[in-house]
This record gives C-alpha cells, sequence and structure tokens, in this order.
C-alpha cells in the first residue's frame, strides 16, 4: 500500500503570502519519502478573528449560519494560494473546500462535530501523485448547509482525513518546536516532551497548553493515529525532533469519528 502522510499547518504558518513558499518547499521534500500527501490548512493569520470582529460590527449576535458562511471564508484563501504555490514550484495540487472533501459534520454551527468523511474526490487527486488541499475547521452537515468545527478545529479536520484515509500519521506544524511539560513562554527551562501518550498529551492541554485541539489528540486516540508536532520555523535543520503522539497498539477496524 503507498504511502500516505496528512500535514496541517496552523495560522502561523501561513501568516504571509511568503510563507506559502517555504511549505511548498516542506511538502516536496516529504514527498520524497510520502508518494500520497494531503495537506490541511488554516486561515493565515489573524484572517478569522478578523473575520469575526466584521460579523459583530455589523450584528453583535450574528445568526449562526451566516457566521459560518463568513468565517469559513479564511481557509478556502489559504488553500487556494498554497495550490499556486506548489504550482510554482512545479508540482500539481488541487484545493478543495471541507464540503468538498466530505467532511460530514451535525448540523450545530460553529461548534459541529464530525459525523464521517468520504473523501471521494481526494483519493483520484491523491493516486495521480497530486498533492490534496484541504481547508480545514469546516465542512459540511446533512443537510447541506456550511458548518465550522469551533476554535483549533483544524487539528480535528486533519486527524479525521488522516483516518479516512488511512494515513501513516498525521504532522503537524506549528510556531513551537513541540509539546513542553510547562508553557516555554512562562518558563524558558522547561524539557521539550519527545514521546507521549494520547492521555498524557490530553493531561498537559487540559492544563492550559494550547499546542493541539483537545478534540483532535480524543480522535486520534480513539483510532490510534499517531500525531507528530513540529515546528515550522526549523523544519529542516538536524536536531529537530518534535513530540511524537502516539501508542504502540492496532486501532479499531472501523473508522470512529463522532466525539
Amino acid at each position: 500500500m503507498k504511502k500516505t502522510l496528512v500535514m496541517k499547518f496552523g495560522g502561523a504558518a501561513v501568516a504571509t503570502p511568503q510563507h506559502f513558499a517555504k511549505i511548498a518547499d516542506i511538502i516536496l521534500f516529504r514527498l520524497k519519502e510520502y508518494s500520497r500527501i494531503a495537506v490541511v490548512v488554516s486561515a493565515m493569520g489573524d484572517t478569522t478573528d478578523q473575520l469575526i470582529s466584521l460579523a459583530k460590527q455589523v450584528n453583535q449576535e450574528p445568526p449562526r449560519r451566516e457566521y459560518d458562511m463568513l468565517v469559513s471564508v479564511g481557509e478556502r484563501i489559504s488553500i487556494s494560494l498554497l495550490a499556486m504555490a506548489l504550482a510554482a514550484k512545479g508540482h500539481r495540487a488541487v484545493s478543495f473546500t471541507g464540503s468538498q472533501s466530505g467532511i460530514i459534520t451535525c448540523s450545530n454551527h460553529s461548534d459541529a462535530r464530525i459525523i464521517e468523511v468520504r473523501p471521494h474526490r481526494l483519493r483520484p487527486v491523491l493516486d495521480a501523485s497530486s498533492v490534496a488541499i484541504v481547508a480545514g475547521f469546516q465542512g459540511v452537515s446533512r443537510e447541506g448547509e456550511i458548518t465550522t468545527l469551533g476554535r483549533g478545529g483544524s487539528d480535528t479536520s486533519a486527524v479525521a482525513l488522516a483516518i479516512s484515509l488511512g494515513a501513516d500519521k498525521v504532522e503537524f506544524f506549528k510556531d513551537v518546536p513541540g509539546i513542553f511539560l510547562v508553557d516555554p513562554k512562562e518558563n524558558p527551562s522547561a524539557p521539550l516532551l519527545p514521546r507521549l501518550s494520547y492521555e498524557e498529551a490530553l493531561k498537559i492541554i487540559r492544563c492550559g497548553a494550547k499546542v493541539l485541539q483537545a478534540r483532535s489528540v480524543e480522535l486520534a486516540c480513539k483510532n490510534r493515529m499517531p500525531l507528530h508536532v513540529l515546528s515550522f520555523q526549523d523544519f529542516g535543520l538536524e536536531k529537530q525532533l518534535g513530540t511524537i503522539i502516539a501508542i504502540d497498539e492496532k486501532g479499531p477496524s472501523e473508522p470512529v469519528y463522532e466525539m
């Protein structure tokens, strides 16, 4: 079976137009090892906050449906720009919204839960050695409405997509080199944790660490999907290790999405 990787780039990694060229280089480097790569991206920098602010200027209590229609725009900008960046380097990529990717959710606007993933449109792209670029943080309800997954929802998008594609693991590119025992901004001598179980990672996240959305780790735990947190800025450095979250145990025979 072809090796499959899901890569997730957060808002800090796509903060400026110039960042997309570096992301493209990272993807091309990974293509030396993985023949099928799907990439999940967040909105650029503070784009989501700006869209929320814009909504509040029009209506302090915006209808949830319209709120989702608005804030889901940010990721669509990122996926198209990344596809363009890869094309500029001579590699074909195809961008997909959450709904086009087959991410099916409940109908709870602004805090939806993933019910299932049907990546029918992604598989032919991946099998043709093109990169599939997916908008994180969003999906579509069974009623056909655009939904969003709440803060940090792109992390959960990446894990759910990896499960549906039978990926080997998910790599998260963050503005930190991994997960630390305590916040390194408060304690610069805090040790980097090279390997954690899902339970250990969840404990640290629930104590205030914002490196991953807790729901994404819970979903990975249910399906025994390995996660790897890496630094976007330090990628390619010889000593970069990051933090691996995994357990040496076979996962369930059928995907488990709903939380």
